[in-house]
C-alpha cells in the first residue's frame, strides 16, 4: 500500500512543487505589495481558524475509518457521527467568525481580505475531509485526482480573482471556489453514508478525545514556524526577518513537497497494516517507509545545500539573496529532522491513539526553539536563528523518538540511515570540486546532473533501499532496445 501510494500520489506532488512557486512568482507580481501582505495575513489566520475549529474531525476520519470499515464498509457511525459534528461546528464557527468581523474596529481591505479567506474555511475543510477518507481507504487514484483538481483550480481561480479585484483574499478565494464547484461531484458518496448514520455520543466523545491533541499540537508547529520571524524582527530589523523568510522559503519549499508526498502515502499504510496485521506488519511497512524516505530526502538535502547559490540567484532579489544564502544550509537540515520528525516518530502517537502525547513533543522543539532565539539572535544574527531551528527541531526529533518507544516503538535501522548518509557525503564532495560557471543556469544545471549521477552510482553499488535489482531490469530493457 506505501509503494502504491508513493507512485500514485508522485503527479500530484509535483504539480503541487510547480504551482507552489508559481504562486510566488504570480502573486508577487499581480497583486500589490500591500495586498500581498494581506494575503500572508488572512492565509495565516484562516489556517489557525481551520485546524482550531475543523482538523481535529479530519484525524479523526483519518484514523478511525481503517477500523471500523474493517467490520461494517459503510462505516454508517463514524459517517454520521464525523458529518454531523462537522454542520454543529461549522454552525459555531460561522457565528463567531461573524461577531468578531463586526466587533473588528478596522475596515476597508483587510477586513474584506479575513472575511472572506474564513468564509473559505468551511468548504476547504469539507473537501479536505473527503480526501482524508480516500486515502484511508487506499483510493490512491480518487484522492490523487481530487488533489491535482484542488492545486491546479484553486491556483487559476486564484489569479482570476486577483483580476477581478478581490486583493490579497485571491489566492484563497480560489481555493474556497474549487473546492465548493468539487464537493457537489466527490462528496455525494459521503453525504449519503451520513444521511444513513446515526449519530454516537459515545463515537463523538473518542473522536474528540483523539482529535483535539492533534489540532493542539499543530496549533505549536504553527507557531514553531512563525515565531522566530516576530523575535528576529524585534532583536534586528524587518530587513532581516525578510531576508531570514526568503532562506526558509527556499529551504522548505522542495522539501515540504517531498515529506508531503511521503506523508500522503506513509500515514494511512501505517494504519492499515496495524489495523489489519498488527505491530508486525506495522513495523514492516514502518521499517520500508523510513529507509525509503532515508534513500530519497537525504540526498534531496544535500543537493539542495549544494546548488542553493545557483538556485537561490535565480528565485530571490538581490537585496535578500546573500543573508538568505546564509542560513539556507542550517534550515534545510532543520527542515530535515522537522519532516522525519512530523511524518514518521510522531505517527507512533496517532497510531497508538494517544494523541495527548502529541503536545508534549511538540511542546520540547516549540519552547526550545523560543528560547535559543532569545539567546542566539542578539549574538549571531541570523545565523542564531538558523542555528536555534536546526537544534530545536532535532531536539523534536530526538523527544518524539524517546517518547514513542515507551508507546509504540517504530523501527529505526540505522545502516538503513548510515549507508546514504555516506553516499550523500561523497556526492557533496564531488559537487564542491566542480567549478563555477559564472551562469546560475548553467551552474544549476551541471552541479544538480553530477549530482544525480554520483549518488545514483553509489545508491547501486551499496544497494541502498534494495534498488539493484530494478536498476538492473531497468538497465536490461535499455541494453535490449538499443540492440533491437
Amino acid at each position: 500500500m506505501f509503494l502504491r501510494g508513493l507512485w500514485g500520489y508522485l503527479p500530484a506532488n509535483i504539480l503541487q512543487g510547480l504551482i507552489g512557486f508559481a504562486t510566488l512568482m504570480v502573486f508577487t507580481r499581480v497583486l500589490s505589495p500591500e495586498d500581498y501582505g494581506r494575503y500572508a495575513l488572512a492565509f495565516g489566520i484562516s489556517s489557525l481558524a481551520q485546524t482550531v475549529f475543523f482538523t481535529w474531525i479530519e484525524a479523526a476520519m483519518a484514523r478511525f475509518y481503517p477500523s471500523e470499515s474493517h467490520t461494517d464498509a459503510t462505516a454508517p457511525e463514524l459517517y454520521g457521527t464525523v458529518y454531523r459534528l462537522f454542520a454543529m461546528i461549522a454552525v459555531v464557527f460561522t457565528l463567531i467568525c461573524a461577531l468578531g468581523l463586526w466587533l473588528w474596529p478596522l475596515h476597508g481591505a483587510l477586513k474584506m481580505a479575513m472575511g472572506l479567506s474564513l468564509g473559505c474555511v468551511i468548504f476547504r475543510s469539507l473537501i479536505k475531509l473527503v480526501q482524508e477518507q480516500r486515502r484511508s481507504e487506499g483510493r490512491v487514484g480518487a484522492a490523487s485526482i481530487l488533489d491535482m483538481i484542488q492545486t491546479a483550480g484553486g491556483f487559476g481561480l486564484g489569479v482570476m480573482c486577483a483580476t477581478l479585484g478581490l486583493g490579497g483574499a485571491s489566492p484563497i478565494v480560489g481555493g474556497g471556489l474549487i473546492a465548493l464547484m468539487c464537493l457537489p461531484f466527490v462528496a455525494r458518496e459521503d453525504w449519503g453514508r451520513a444521511l444513513k448514520g446515526r449519530f454516537s455520543a459515545e463515537k463523538a466523545k473518542t473522536y474528540a478525545h483523539y482529535g483535539f491533541p492533534v489540532s493542539a499540537s499543530l496549533i505549536l508547529t504553527l507557531a514553531l514556524y512563525t515565531v522566530d520571524r516576530f523575535l528576529i524582527a524585534y532583536f534586528l530589523n524587518d530587513a532581516e526577518a525578510g531576508a531570514y523568510h526568503a532562506g526558509f522559503s527556499l529551504a522548505s519549499r522542495i522539501l515540504d513537497v517531498l515529506f508531503i508526498w511521503f506523508g500522503a502515502a506513509g500515514g494511512p499504510a501505517m494504519v492499515h497494516a496495524l489495523e489489519h496485521e498488527g505491530e508486525d506488519g506495522l513495523k514492516q511497512v514502518a521499517a520500508l517507509q523510513l529507509r525509503t524516505m532515508a534513500f530519497v530526502l537525504f540526498p534531496a538535502v544535500g543537493g539542495l545545500i549544494m546548488v542553493a547559490p545557483s538556485l537561490g540567484t535565480l528565485l530571490i532579489g538581490e537585496g535578500l539573496r546573500q543573508q538568505a544564502l546564509l542560513v539556507t544550509p542550517l534550515i534545510s537540515l532543520g527542515a530535515l529532522f522537522s519532516g522525519l520528525n512530523t511524518y514518521y516518530f510522531l505517527q507512533a502517537f496517532t497510531l497508538a491513539k494517544r494523541t495527548r502525547l502529541l503536545i508534549v513533543a511538540m511542546a520540547i522543539p516549540a519552547v526550545s526553539n523560543v528560547a535559543l532565539n532569545v539567546l542566539l539572535i542578539p549574538v549571531m544574527g541570523l545565523m542564531g536563528a538558523a542555528l536555534a531551528s536546526c537544534i530545536s527541531f532535532g531536539l523534536g526529533l530526538i523527544g518524539s523518538w524517546l517518547l514513542g518507544l515507551r508507546t509504540l516503538a517504530l523501527p529505526v535501522h540505522w545502516a538503513d540511515l548510515a549507508r546514504p548518509l555516506l553516499a550523500v557525503a561523497v556526492m557533496m564532495g564531488a559537487v564542491a570540486l566542480l567549478p563555477t560557471f559564472g551562469l546560475p543556469i548553467v551552474d544549476l544545471v551541471i552541479r544538480g546532473t553530477t549530482g544525480v549521477l554520483v549518488y545514483g552510482a553509489l545508491a547501486i553499488a551499496l544497494n541502498l533501499n534494495n534498488i539493484r535489482a530494478p536498476a538492473q531490469k531497468i538497465v536490461n530493457r535499455l541494453r535490449d532496445k538499443v540492440f533491437a
